[in-house]
């Protein structure tokens, strides 16, 4: 039978009903293709609930695949989840990790974290970068750290973080949220590319950006914007598709070349589509090399209930939440409000 272990960052072990400190929370699988593998989310947007996404599928990747996943959130000075926080405990767990997952948007962190995130880009560890983190900084011009920062102007890292390393940085709407909907299209050149295995009938919840990814790219998934809010709507045929999903690969100052996933989509009602969570989850075995270990059929169910709120109609969190509260298995993700 599998079991989990939550770690914090702190070194305590504790068990899954133990009381968790605001920080790092981690679940861990005991059997599968990523045993040994440490994957790190990071999680703080203002808009698109990565605080729903990330834990979602750090424990699909843990319980079905083995992984141990910490995820990191922004929170407030109790602890509690505050959405696009720029303060984001536990970033040391990079130092460890085999693969960052980035879900952030206009973070500006405080020295100590952001060092431990330039140390593992400057090592050219595998990245996987979500919806916002094509913007995920917004850095004043005098901080050290301002080339990191969306559209950055210099010529040593023009258009920053986004750019350099995703592929793109914040490039605008392309599809009205709430109104337009995303069906996302294989490109049929790339139906043999690993991370593709068994995806299909791709929906995203959200509007589209626009994107245009810094070459060499290859792109696995075109954005058609719908004429509404069901996967059946039918295609805005004023807005031609464009790139929603592609890989790329960056150099850290170390000479490693990291591999690089990046999807302008995520909201946490993406999800919901199994095609676009399937998507996610071998885009994550691709970054860490374990493409030959893709399977088709592999299991990409929720673990524990899961309550995605970015969609209208689906309640709102809990506020106060802590990372805590998302401790085990069958804990809710996110708890609801009454």
């Amino acid at each position: 039978m599998k079991t989990m272990r939550l770690l914090l960052a702190t070194g305590f072990f504790l068990s899954v009903s133990g009381a968790v400190p605001a920080g790092p929370l981690v679940y861990e699988g005991s059997s599968g293709a990523g045993q040994g593998k440490h994957l790190v989310f990071i999680a703080s947007d203002h808009e698109y609930k990565s605080e729903e996404t990330l834990p979602a599928l750090a424990r699909i990747l843990a319980r079905h695949h083995g992984f141990k996943c910490s995820v990191l959130f922004g929170v407030n000075g109790k602890g509690e989840i505050v959405p696009g926080a720029s303060n984001v405990p536990g970033m040391e767990a990079l130092k460890s990790a085999d693969l960052m997952v980035v879900f952030t948007r206009f973070q500006n962190w405080p020295d100590e974290q952001m060092q431990h995130f330039v140390d593992y880009l400057d090592r050219g560890g595998p990245i996987v970068g979500l919806r916002t983190a094509t913007h995920g900084f917004r850095i004043p011009g005098d901080s050290k750290w301002a080339k990191y920062s969306n559209g950055f102007g210099g010529e040593e890292y023009k258009g920053g973080w986004g750019r350099q390393v995703l592929g793109e940085k914040w490039a605008g709407h392309y599809g009205g949220n709430h109104r337009q909907s995303t069906r996302l299209d294989v490109v049929p050149s790339q139906k043999g590319h690993p991370i593709l295995r068994g995806v299909k009938d791709m929906w995203a919840q959200c509007g589209g950006y626009k994107a245009a990814p810094l070459e060499p790219s290859t792109v696995l998934a075109m954005a058609q914007p719908l004429q509404g809010m069901s996967p059946d709507s039918p295609s805005n045929e004023k807005m031609p598709p464009v790139p929603g999903a592609w890989t790329r690969s960056y150099r850290g100052k170390s000479g490693e070349e990291g591999r690089v996933f990046t999807s302008t989509y995520g909201a946490s009602n993406d999800i919901l589509s199994e095609g676009y969570r399937r998507l996610l989850v071998n885009a994550c075995f691709w970054a860490v090399g374990l493409e030959d270990e893709i399977v088709p059929t592999a299991k990409v169910d929720f673990v524990g209930p899961f309550n995605p709120t970015w969609g209208r109609g689906g309640g709102r969190r809990r506020p106060g939440t802590k990372p805590s509260d998302m401790a085990g298995w069958e804990s809710p993700i996110v708890p609801l409000a009454e």
